[in-house]
């Protein structure tokens, strides 16, 4: 006799299709063999690894190619689309555009992204047809009531795949068609940047990526690492602080919501209500009410998403105690049974929304009663099909341990508030008892079990992670790491830097003494002859066999994988609460906000620093004739750190301990990099400059989607440049072939006196990056803070005839709502000297004293050359999305800086070869 458990598979198996047929017997521990007269291979995807048919429906085969041909992205299904593919600078970088044809959508997306603005989803269009203009079968495919082809209802159908027609020019695209084509055409660091720009944007981030076509689904473990989030964490016993780590290592109750059938209550909007705090409402899900959510889902369905709640701190503002995650299956549950079973592995509960308990989903859901799973059912019924819902769900509520209160019915008349309350207590509820608490890591090892690829399972990452921890396995403690394995920056780099700062100043003496000059020079070449007597550390060569991989994407997922294993070296330490910290915020300027700059942490930076000391020794000896050419270890070197900037890796261009600049390792740089950039090596370089807290390394993230690092946590210091191609059909417009973009550390908004040395060190700091750049942005915390080390680099500047083209930026000021001031609101800033002018006048003899900073840098208070930045926050961190306004005005500078070097108000372009003797003057 066969089992009750056999009995009842067999009941459901016939009504199911093959793969959830595969699913339910797999779920209950059996063989699965295919019934009689079952085609087992036509399948529709969600069974792992499974083999395609020649006989597979031809317009189901084609939709995903269908799609990529409508999007323009068909060419780099093999070939993926890469991060620097996306940077490159075109017209369309100087214009607020709209999507003419499908083929512009991918491209206004990521444009959109990069900007961190929050239209970004909302953009996608082509042609946005009225309601009533939309065919009758796409107004019912909405984003929770897709329509299923049943051969009961429709026997005499002749094409079953007619209800869905593929989007056409005139049509719109979903959204959540173009993020899947789009990540499914892209590499791994692309999707890492796709996901980071999204989350900051607070919108939910895709977690299993379907691939229709090829029955392969990918679980993004991979393209979520990258995400770093900070939020207030509370233990049940001790003090609590903030907390910064990635999103997919914490543990946490994760709460799936899921579709059975059809729906008249849209998960994707109760999500939403249930994430928002207070009244402030956010669209993380997108959902049917959203412009283009009521579109047909082509290749989405099956996509599962995730977001987070993440505590503030504040009782006011925090929904939940402690981060919850929540997962949103897109699509019917039974036609996406894989996703469903992991999404009952690793959840602490799960919601099944439905207006429809029937008999086949009755048997889908009783073949789950093994489950440890909590479940819950939200019901909005049909009318007349109540008795049949009570009696399955009867039957159903001990068969999955429910109890009634697991039902939850709600109506159109149904208090909206109320019943996310209701919702809300539930979840707390559950996360409060014992439940399981699942990291994405965790997910990952789920995703794995059930036969679903992850991405970061790939050789060449793998590779990466290995290499990675042969690096840091060895570093207990940062600090004596760096003193006794890095040691060419110790005291011998520290001491030849400082010499030959001191014999770079006397070459600019109007008559320098020689014997000084000899001393130097002599001195120089003791510590350079010790520096090249140290052998490379077994970490330094681990990290130059990393990056001499021959492989361009082991190269790539090593260096990522370093930066976050030293990233989580650092010890987690106690921070201020929020509610301090904004009690703080109108009475301090931003530059003391915060805490006391913590000791410079270990990163990338330090062993790519300790190739150029290496490089730097080597090359003086050379010079000096201590060192025949042609016994060099370390000529390759800057090839090698080449090769990392034209991928997008920013490279330290002034000494971050030193604050010096390594003239012929950097030297070197540019040689190479003149020798790989061959005919386009016409420059233009942007940099920035600013006091703590005044957002600048964030500003030309948001401006060209670059990679420097941010947060006080990460204490940059010295000067990173990066490196942005222009297109080719526009480079001859805009007169340069690339941006040098350059960030520099944070300078002291203080006086000069109490700086101490530090002081000079960040005026030649100052000088040299505004003596290299054709535009400086100058990034501000009120209208008259400009720092000291600024206006020391302009006076010395002008004595040599530049005049630095510059564009003052100021945030967070609370009197100044608007994003564009008016011109009289620019006259302080250019017009008052100020005591930090006059005190810059007289450290730098100048007898007439310090003139108006117009006068000195051409800024016409009638033109735009002070621009006032809304807030970069929309709410409260970490719940927070970036602002609208932040977006739009950032977008607004980019342009005009780009107008700048296009009309050619800004300083002469530049070619490599200037850019290398500009480096050596400065």
């Amino acid at each position: 006799m066969a089992s009750p458990g056999h009995s009842d598979l067999g009941e459901v198996a016939s009504e199911l299709k093959a793969p959830e047929r595969r699913a339910a017997v797999a779920t209950a521990g059996l063989e699965w063999r295919p019934m009689e007269g079952e085609d087992c291979g036509l399948h529709y995807g969600d069974g792992p690894n499974e083999a395609q048919d020649s006989d597979f429906p031809a317009a189901e085969r084609s939709r995903l190619q269908e799609m990529l041909s409508l999007l323009g992205l068909e060419a780099y299904q093999a070939q993926k689309l890469s991060l620097q593919d996306s940077l490159q600078i075109s017209s369309d970088s100087m214009k607020n555009w709209a999507p003419q044809v499908p083929k512009d959508l991918p491209w206004h997306f990521l444009r959109k992204l990069q900007a961190l603005n929050a239209e970004a989803r909302n953009t996608t269009m082509v042609l946005d047809l009225s309601a009533d203009a939309r065919p009758a079968e796409k107004e019912s495919q909405m984003e929770e009531g897709v329509i299923y082809w049943d051969p009961a209802e429709d026997a005499a159908a002749d094409d079953i795949y007619s209800f869905s027609e593929l989007p056409t020019p005139d049509t719109p695209v979903n959204p959540l068609d173009l993020l899947c084509a789009l990540l499914l055409c892209s590499d791994g660091s692309l999707r890492q940047e796709v996901l980071f720009k999204m989350a900051l944007c607070q919108f939910a981030l895709p977690l299993v990526l379907p691939d229709s076509e090829n029955h392969d689904h990918t679980f993004l473990l991979w393209a979520l690492r990258g995400v770093v989030r900070t939020w207030w964490s509370q233990p049940p016993r001790g003090l609590g602080s903030l907390r910064e780590d990635s999103v997919v290592l914490p543990r946490a109750p994760a709460f799936a919501f899921v579709r059975m059938d059809v729906s008249s209550n849209s998960k994707s909007q109760l999500l939403n209500a249930i994430l928002s705090p207070g009244r402030r409402h956010w669209d993380c899900f997108w959902h049917r009410d959203l412009g283009l959510g009521t579109s047909a889902r082509e290749i989405a369905d099956g996509l599962v998403e995730i977001s987070w709640f993440f505590p503030s701190g504040s009782e006011d503002l925090d929904v939940f105690p402690e981060p919850v995650a929540f997962l949103n299956l897109r699509g019917d549950i039974g036609s996406h049974w894989l996703q469903f079973k992991l999404l009952t592995e690793v959840s602490s509960a799960v919601f099944i929304l439905t207006d429809n308990v029937s008999k086949k989903e009755y048997k889908l859901l009783y073949s789950m009663r093994e489950s440890s799973t909590r479940y819950y059912f939200i019901l909005s019924p049909y009318r007349g099909k109540r008795n049949a819902n009570l009696r399955y769900l009867n039957r159903l509520i001990p068969a999955l341990k429910m109890d009634p209160s697991h039902v939850l019915v709600k109506v159109s008349s149904t208090d909206g508030e109320g019943f996310v309350r209701r919702v809300r207590a539930i979840l707390r509820g559950v996360a409060r008892a014992p439940c399981r608490r699942v990291s994405v890591e965790d997910m990952a090892q789920a995703a794995r079990k059930l036969g679903l690829r992850v991405d970061e399972d790939c050789d060449a990452c793998q590779k990466g992670r290995d290499r990675m921890e042969r690096i840091t396995r060895k570093i207990k403690d940062a600090d004596a790491y760096r003193r006794d394995e890095l040691r060419l920056q110790g005291e011998p780099g520290r001491k030849a830097a400082q010499a030959e700062r001191e014999l770079c100043q006397l070459q600019w003496a109007p008559e320098p003494p020689e014997k000084p000059r000899a001393e130097l020079r002599r001195r120089v070449l003791e510590l350079r002859e010790q520096q090249y007597s140290l052998e490379p550390a077994a970490g330094v060569q681990e990290f130059v066999a990393g990056i001499s991989s021959p492989c361009p994407r082991e190269r790539q997922y090593f260096l990522r994988w370093l930066e976050w294993g030293l990233a989580r070296l650092g010890q987690p330490r106690p921070r201020q609460p929020p509610d301090a910290l904004l009690a703080l915020r109108p009475k301090r300027g931003a530059s003391e906000l915060g805490e006391p700059p913590r000791p410079e942490p270990l990163g990338v930076e330090h062993f790519l620093r300790e190739l150029g000391q290496c490089y730097e020794a080597e090359s003086c000896l050379v010079e000096a004739g201590r060192l025949p050419a042609g016994h060099r270890r370390f000529a390759h070197f800057p090839g090698l750190a080449v090769e990392l900037l034209l991928t997008g890796l920013p490279l330290e261009l002034v000494d971050g301990s030193t604050l010096s600049i390594p003239a012929r390792w950097v030297t070197g740089l540019l040689k190479e990099l003149h020798a790989r950039l061959d005919r386009r090596s016409r420059l233009v370089v942007v940099s920035a400059l600013g006091v703590p807290g005044t957002g600048k390394s964030t500003l030309l993230n948001t401006m060209f989607g670059l990679r420097f690092a941010t947060g006080r946590s990460c204490s940059p210091r010295g000067a990173f440049m990066q490196l942005l191609t222009v297109a080719e059909g526009f480079s001859q417009d805009l007169g340069c072939d690339h941006i040098l973009a350059i960030d520099s550390g944070a300078l002291i908004g203080g006086a000069p006196a109490s700086a101490g040395d530090r002081f000079e060190l960040e005026a030649s700091l100052a000088t040299l990056l505004m003596g290299l750049s054709n535009v400086t942005v100058v990034s501000l915390a009120e209208t008259k803070d400009i720092p000291a080390a600024v206006l020391h680099a302009f006076l010395r500047l002008e004595k040599t005839g530049h005049v630095p083209n510059c564009q003052f930026v100021y945030q967070n000021l609370h009197d100044l709502p608007a994003s564009s001031p008016k011109p009289r609101d620019r006259r302080p800033l250019l017009e008052a000297p100020g005591e930090l002018g006059r005190a810059a006048a007289q450290m730098e003899k100048q007898g007439g004293g310090f003139r108006v900073l117009a006068g000195l840098a051409f800024c016409d208070p009638e033109r735009q050359h002070v621009w006032h930045v809304p807030s970069l926050w929309h709410g409260v961190p970490p719940m927070a999305a970036v602002s609208l306004a932040y977006s739009e005005a950032i977008f607004e500078l980019k342009r005009c800086l780009l107008e700048n070097v296009r009309n050619g108000l800004s300083n002469q372009n530049k070619n490599i070869q200037q850019l290398i003797e500009l480096v050596r003057r400065l």
